[in-house]
């Protein structure tokens, strides 16, 4: 008899242990919103309404010395526990943020995310968090999720990999990275799916107000380079042009920012790229136009200002001479 009381307070015990275990690690300065969504997912989904009782999930701060870690606005997050048994948890999440940062992560935190990947514990690595993971030598041979706008700074990095820049998050295997932002709250949702469910999964997102779950493949919000080059002055360019697409640069003031002369500026894109600045940028404009045109329902007009038309009849013409149809017709057919 006593026997089976035990078995069964074991049991309930194991009935009451949380689904999903995650552990992070916090790079100084690192991105506050792409943690707050990481943890708010989880969050969301390990308790009934948005009581938030560690139920289904669970999740903690981890820190080598205990201090409060600034974020890149300011924030300051306390560490719930110290680095120990990675084995606790199902993941380990690292949240990454200013480049320059990167370098200065304690070589504790280095440590003990190898121990992680010696014990098969999935890695997750957050906006510049899979900077970290290759820097800690544990992303040889995986995919590996970067935002767009981090796409030519990794590349800088990491001579010979190429980082998945075209979509939201990457899986494979025992690594997970995403883009960070709003991805990152898509990411834990893949992981609450699969480990708690489907329906926790969308309430937290719903909370959230997300519309929904969005697949590893979706394409990320950005602008993906298809203008490929070595030439450190053109990708510095393109890179200054995608952050400024609503209210485009002269070529003269791209030149500028980057210490060239303008006829610098175009003998080295048209060396490298084929085509003047102007056009590759007009080029990048009206495909990040065809991209809003498939994923949002902005007007034709409010495309037109966010890729820095001056009206709508302009960008109208633009893209037809590109395209050879309307954006409405587009639209449609896409």
């Amino acid at each position: 008899m006593e026997r089976s009381v035990g078995s069964g307070q074991q049991q309930r015990r194991a009935s009451l242990a949380p689904r999903l275990s995650v552990g992070f690690i916090l790079a100084r300065r690192f991105t506050l919103c792409a943690f707050a969504n990481f943890v708010d997912v989880l969050r969301l989904a390990a308790d009934e309404g948005d009581r938030s009782r560690p139920i289904l999930c669970e999740w903690t701060v981890l820190s080598d010395t205990m201090n409060p870690m600034p974020s890149s606005c300011g924030v300051l997050v306390q560490p719930n526990e110290w680095l120990g048994d990675p084995r606790k948890y199902d993941y380990i999440v690292v949240v990454g943020g200013l480049i320059d940062e990167i370098p200065n992560l304690s070589p504790e935190y280095a440590r003990y995310l190898q121990r992680a990947a010696a014990a098969k514990v999935p890695l997750v690595g957050v906006c510049t968090g899979a900077f970290i993971l290759h820097r800690a030598g544990l992303m040889d041979g995986y995919r590996c999720c970067v935002s767009w706008f981090h796409h030519a700074d990794f590349l800088e990095q990491f001579d010979g990999l190429k980082p998945v820049s075209d979509q939201i998050f990457v899986v494979d295997r025992d690594r997970l990275t995403c883009s960070g932002g709003a991805s990152s709250a898509h990411l834990a949702a893949h992981l609450v799916e699969k480990h708690v469910g489907r329906a926790q999964a969308r309430k937290s997102l719903h909370i959230m107000i997300i519309d929904d779950a969005l697949r590893a493949e979706k394409p990320q919000p950005g602008i993906p380079l298809d203008l490929t080059t070595d030439d450190a002055l053109v990708k510095k360019a393109l890179l200054l042009m995608q952050q400024n697409i609503d209210a485009p640069l002269s070529a003269a003031e791209i030149a500028r920012r980057l210490g060239a002369s303008r006829r610098q500026l175009e003998r080295h894109f048209q060396a490298n790229v084929g085509m003047a600045p102007t056009l590759a940028y007009k080029i990048m404009r009206l495909e990040y136009a065809e991209f809003l045109l498939r994923h949002t329902d902005q007007s034709v007009t409010e495309i037109a200002t966010s890729t820095g038309f001056c009206d709508s009849s302009h960008f109208i013409l633009a893209f037809r001479e590109r395209r050879g149809i309307t954006p409405a017709v587009f639209r449609k057919a896409a």
